[in-house]
């Protein structure tokens, strides 16, 4: 969880309680350390958010705080909406209903003037006219297993049809008009790899991590991308 994300749930988890919570209650809800909880706590008072705390006792966020409320500009509104119409059009199940989610999340807190710009927007993407045929699938197992830097064992099949079986570091999953793509370090070939996922033949999950960290191998397969667009002038 990210240090802003964590800042934020903690003054939901106080606003929440019904009494006191100590640094180790808070700690166990975001699966945190006490040490972090301290640092979080500290960092929300030095903003101002009034938070008191008794040792032994726990903290307690004084009544009639609220966080700020979301303000967006009509062009920001309409950024989001535009991003949420080509994710319900082009992604897998699980993202398609978080667009939606967040289209109705924000309806719900912006003033009534910028409503037009999402129950009558003036921005659109159009229909994918491409048929899915990675239906089989999981896609948003692939992105869980790609955050959580664990290897896949994929059965593919080339373009000429050639099937091949590989083990390969999954670190990112790439959304395209009528075809997705696994971007990963494969072990067969010793180099990083773009698998269309309506060519996997089969995907076992495995509980293995594999040895790099997930943003090193984006730098490096970003790094050589943009070589070869530069080699490629």
């Amino acid at each position: 969880m990210r240090r802003a994300d964590r800042l934020f749930e903690i003054v939901q988890l106080l606003r929440r309680a019904p009494g006191p919570m100590t640094a180790d209650a808070i700690a166990a809800e975001l699966e945190t350390s006490r040490r972090s909880v301290y640092r979080d706590i500290a960092a929300l008072v030095a903003q101002r958010v009034p938070i008191r705390g008794e040792a032994g006792i726990g903290y307690v966020l004084e009544r009639g705080f609220d966080m700020p409320p979301l303000m967006l500009t009509s062009d920001e509104v309409e950024a989001v909406v535009l991003g949420a119409q080509w994710v319900l059009v082009h992604a897998d199940e699980g993202l398609a209903r978080a667009a939606a989610d967040v289209l109705a999340k924000v309806a719900a807190v912006i003033p009534e003037r910028l409503r037009a710009a999402i129950d009558e927007p003036a921005v659109i993407t159009p229909p994918s006219w491409s048929e899915r045929a990675d239906a089989g699938v999981d896609v948003a197992r692939l992105r869980a297993w790609s955050l959580q830097g664990r290897k896949l064992r994929i059965g593919y099949a080339d373009a000429a049809g050639a099937p091949s079986e590989r083990t390969v570091w999954p670190f990112l999953v790439g959304y395209m008009d009528g075809k997705r793509v696994l971007i990963a370090w494969c072990e067969l070939r010793g180099d990083f790899r773009m698998f269309r996922t309506d060519r996997l033949a089969s995907v076992s999950f495995l509980d293995e991590r594999y040895p790099e960290r997930r943003a090193v191998l984006r730098r490096r397969w970003l790094a050589m991308m943009a070589a070869r667009r530069e080699a490629a002038g």
